[in-house]
């Protein structure tokens, strides 16, 4: 089924004549025999709201199902659950697990291993994470997972 198949699903059941149509069906109810009601039915087949096995029509209850999964949107997880859509952090998660394993993400995707930063290209690489790259910085250090030089001018991600 396409992903689009839910909106065929809804488009049909905007239509008076194949609402009515669906509800006589999932009552159990039979279907007039005029031009609407064929028209209202084959709208329905067509959306697989409905399905005829040869003994009259009765709700598709698997491909209503296999529209929802389709077309369902997903829920992200892990690091994503914090991210907007362009990948920023939007926000600092509560849960000490989740904060940690957001601020690992960044660091991984930041500093290469081995690789010595200036505090302004470091600030650089984060502003592009998030609004506030300096609290952003902070933290990391904070957590150890970017170390600074005693001077305070570099970082680094910790040696293994």
């Amino acid at each position: 089924m396409a992903d689009n198949d839910w909106r065929r699903m809804l488009a049909a059941l905007a239509n008076q004549e194949a609402r009515t149509a669906f509800a006589r069906i999932t009552l159990g109810l039979p279907l007039g025999e005029g031009a609407r009601e064929r028209r209202a039915l084959e709208t329905l087949l067509a959306a697989g709201l409905v399905s005829d096995a040869g003994d009259g029509p009765a709700v598709s209850e698997s491909g209503i199902r296999a529209a929802l999964a389709a077309g369902g949107r997903s829920r992200p997880t892990g690091v994503q659950r914090f991210l907007d859509a362009d990948g920023r952090i939007d926000r600092y998660p509560s849960s000490a697990a989740d904060r940690d394993e957001l601020l690992r993400w960044v660091a991984e995707r930041t500093l290469r291993p081995a690789e010595v930063l200036g505090e302004r290209e470091l600030t650089g690489r984060l502003a592009g994470l998030t609004g506030d790259p300096a609290a952003l910085r902070r933290r990391l250090v904070d957590a150890g997972l970017v170390e600074r030089t005693r001077s305070g001018s570099e970082y680094a991600l910790p040696a293994p």
